[in-house]
């Protein structure tokens, strides 16, 4: 008889009693935000629109739901800036969790980045490990920031963003950056509902970030 399958010696051991020992693991929570790091961050990410005579202008932050709620960004992509610009954009009591491209996560940058509450994602393919990082954020209300496009300029969107906000249950929040002259500018659209199909969101967010993305005052 084996030491897991024999009683104790007081013959209240059993098989089941002794299956698994071993405590369950807790889940792991989402990325930490240190409110101190991030604000800093997004105010010296600033100095360069500044130092450049510009200024960033935004519009439809009454389109942006209540900190406490889980929320998906999607914003288009054109500058190295957008992720901070988005932030920066957002009402205060939203911090914005950006998936960033893995290889920014080299020391010390990397450390501030995370310090944050960004986090990596391999872009080379699918990332289950960034989407359930993603569905973790929401899970505790949180703000998870994504370019549909993937990289800077790109085409077609992706479908990751109805994905994790369908998995999340969460809205989506179209953001659109666009530069003209001397102004930043970035423009909220109204949620979108993530009901409905990867596919169909995917294309009504494809259709709100081309409208976002023209600079006030221009027609679509």
């Amino acid at each position: 008889m084996s030491d897991v399958a024999r009683p104790d010696l007081n013959g209240s051991g059993s098989p089941e009693s002794v299956h698994d020992p071993r405590p369950a693991r807790p889940e792991p929570g989402p990325p930490a935000v240190i409110p101190a790091v991030y604000r800093f961050v997004v105010n010296v990410t600033y100095l360069p629109v500044l130092a450049s005579g510009m200024h960033l202008e935004v519009h439809g932050r009454e389109h942006v739901p209540a900190p406490g709620t889980p929320l998906v960004v999607a914003a288009n992509h054109v500058s190295a800036l957008d992720p901070f610009l988005v932030a920066r954009s957002l009402p205060p009591g939203r911090f914005l969790q950006f998936m960033a491209k893995k290889e920014l996560f080299v020391p010390l940058v990397g450390d501030v980045i995370r310090a944050g509450g960004s986090f990596p994602v391999d872009r080379s393919g699918n990332d289950l490990g960034a989407v359930r990082t993603s569905l973790r954020i929401l899970k505790a209300d949180g703000t998870v920031g994504i370019f549909p496009q993937g990289t800077r300029g790109g085409g077609e969107l992706h479908g990751g963003a109805a994905l994790i906000a369908a998995k999340g249950r969460a809205p989506i929040l179209p953001a659109g950056i666009s530069r003209e002259g001397k102004r930043w500018i970035v423009r909220f659209g109204a949620p979108i509902s993530p009901r409905g199909g990867i596919k169909s969101v995917t294309a009504e967010l494809g259709v709100a970030l081309r409208e976002l993305a023209v600079p006030v005052g221009r027609t679509y």
